[in-house]
């Protein structure tokens, strides 16, 4: 056997930089590149390493660890899992500030490499600079934490173990079933070690997409209930995208005239000018694809594992004989809420499906008489008025009609993401970028760079509160250094208003949530130049006060050359009431705040349509 004497970071890097992808006939790098920022944990070590591989491996820095890691997850769920990053830190705070953005990436199934740092292997100068110490165990660490949140997790304690974990991590990386993130922490010691490697571990391996197809008894199973389908749905997830299961979708929908509805990660499978489209669906849906799930005595899921607001906290088939296809690759997803389990890649599975079933009318002219009426909601809703501040609706009412589409729109946490579930209408498929898996607050700014990076011919839209930006805004910098343009839409409504209101619907009061009602007892609200602090980070930056100004603020954004900075006020007490269903937020048993036995007493009776059966 031919090895080759190499540090373990060295051996690390050259593995990253030897995994390749097919994809569509072009063979691409897996690994675009790696996101690090250094400190005495693997500046020495790894990051020697990556400064030798820069041509093929390239290192971009950031200004915050979460951050670098959501635009890492971002950059995949982009490329639709097919390229990915990794993302290396410090031992320490480094380190666990990434555990938020692997929850995230768990969350949504989304691939991302993680290399912490981690305190010596040999022990000899414990207790290091940032190392956590459990008195009861030396084995525990920092990095621990995130094991329940990696779908593989590893310690490199000897060199030659990256010879059996690399490709384990990669098989978890690559998996269309079991995907996410995957973390390998590495000792600063023995990050520098040396071993002699097999050089045929750093040959070329190229990766393409795993598509397992459906079982013949669960196929037929499946194409019975559908075949006498009275009143069928499908519900697109994301699973369609991530197996380019869009045709797919489409010719099947087609076929049997069966309206599609879609979850948060799903839409974008069809462009709103499809007459099956009947938009979003639970709790942010619109009322057309409420109507039918409510209505639907088959519900053929693809691709999605049927979350709280996806299923309206389990109570939006109300139908008594209801049945759910549940077509996905993971089996863990599949038998979900009593579903009839049909474990298959998308496009192989709806291709099947399509084969098996006679075409029909089915409910197209009902789909389109409901679409129609949302339309009606969505001018309505939209349109500006005479009000002293827009609601959310009108301000992406005003967006959606300025923006070409190839433009994609990023966001992720608040009212926001609610409300284009409802009102967006997509112009082209891929274009709608939602993080609601998790609805982490803080991933718009940075998951829109990964956006960037992996879509560099579009226009990257971040729609952001003023809440989430304060909460991580560092990367409008990176940005501008990595000359990756953005255009972000910072909706100011003074705090957390949708919380705000959540808060109101369910305890009767407004309570540390608007800046407004906050800690001084002046009352003196912080005014926030939120346009001056984008300029000292080397954005451009504007504030609009009327929907006119803002179509306007858009074309000169789309026109600059580097990121701009859009700031408008909104009424954090407006919501679009239209469309929607209701979502499980417990009400107190007993609270003396004026209304209170009232809003028990819905409560009550809202979960009562609850089916709990699995």
């Amino acid at each position: 056997m031919t090895t080759i004497r190499l540090t373990t970071g060295q051996a690390l890097a050259r593995y990253l930089a030897a995994q390749m992808v097919d994809v569509d006939g072009d063979t691409l790098p897996m690994f675009a590149g790696v996101f690090a920022i250094f400190g005495h944990g693997n500046v020495a070590g790894f990051g020697e390493a990556l400064a030798q591989t820069q041509d093929v491996l390239p290192t971009y820095r950031a200004h915050n660890e979460q951050a670098m890691a959501h635009t890492a997850i971002a950059f995949a769920k982009a490329t639709r899992r097919r390229q990915m990053m990794a993302c290396t830190t410090s031992v320490g705070p480094g380190a666990t500030n990434m555990v938020t953005a692997a929850a995230l990436a768990h969350v949504n199934r989304l691939p991302v490499l993680f290399l912490p740092g981690d305190t010596f292997a040999n022990r000899r100068p414990d207790p290091v600079l940032q190392q956590v110490e459990n008195p009861q165990s030396s084995l525990d660490v920092a990095n621990d934490c995130f094991r329940p949140v990696s779908r593989y997790f590893d310690r490199i304690t000897r060199p030659e173990q990256l010879i059996t974990s690399l490709p384990q991590a990669m098989r978890v990386l690559t998996c269309p079933a079991d995907c996410g993130p995957a973390t390998i922490c590495l000792p600063q010691d023995v990050q520098a070690e040396a071993y002699d490697f097999p050089k045929a571990m750093f040959e070329p391996q190229v990766h393409r997409l795993r598509r397992q197809g459906p079982d013949a008894f669960e196929l037929e199973r499946a194409v019975k209930l559908l075949a006498n389908a009275k009143a069928p749905l499908i519900i697109a997830g994301g699973g369609v995208r991530y197996s380019h299961a869009e045709a797919e979708l489409i010719s099947l929908a087609e076929h049997r005239g069966i309206p599609v509805a879609e979850t948060q990660a799903g839409k974008g499978s069809l462009s709103w000018a499809h007459e099956l489209n009947v938009g979003g669906v639970g709790v942010t849906g619109t009322s057309a694809a409420n109507d039918f799930a409510r209505e639907a005595d088959v519900v053929l899921a693809v691709g999605t594992r049927l979350a709280d607001f996806t299923t309206g906290s389990r109570s939006l088939f109300e139908n008594a004989d209801a049945r759910i296809i549940n077509l996905n690759v993971a089996s863990f997803d599949a038998v979900k809420h009593r579903s009839v389990p049909l474990v298959s890649d998308a496009k192989l599975g709806l291709e099947s499906l399509k084969v098996a079933l006679e075409p029909c009318e089915g409910s197209r002219a009902k789909a389109l008489e409901k679409r129609a009426h949302w339309a009606q909601v969505t001018e309505k809703v939209t349109s500006p008025d005479t009000r002293p501040l827009p609601s959310d609706a009108q301000i992406l009412g005003a967006l959606n009609r300025a923006v070409d589409a190839r433009d994609v729109i990023v966001a992720a946490a608040g009212g926001l993401p609610g409300e284009l579930h409802k009102l967006w209408q997509v112009k082209a498929p891929g274009t709608y970028h939602l993080e609601y898996g998790f609805s982490c607050m803080g991933y718009e700014i940075a998951g829109g760079l990964g956006v960037k990076m992996a879509t560099p011919s579009s226009d990257v839209f971040v729609l952001v509160g003023d809440g989430s930006y304060l909460m991580l805004n560092s990367e409008i910098s990176t940005s501008v250094l990595m000359g990756q343009k953005l255009i972000i839409m910072l909706v100011d409504n003074g705090g957390y208003g949708c919380i705000n209101r959540l808060q109101g619907g369910t305890t009767g009061r407004s309570f540390n949530n608007l800046f407004e009602h906050g800690t001084r007892t002046d009352g003196e609200r912080p005014l926030i130049d939120f346009v001056a602090h984008a300029r000292s980070m080397g954005a451009l930056a504007e504030k609009v006060t009327s929907l006119a100004d803002l179509a306007t603020a858009v074309r000169r954004a789309k026109a600059a050359d580097k990121t701009s900075v859009i700031v408008m006020n909104a009424d954090p007490g407006v919501s679009t009431e239209e469309g929607g269903h209701w979502w499980d937020v417990p009400v107190a048993e007993t609270s003396g705040l004026a209304g209170a036995d009232d809003r028990l007493t819905a409560y009550q009776s809202a979960k009562r349509k609850q089916k709990i059966d699995g």
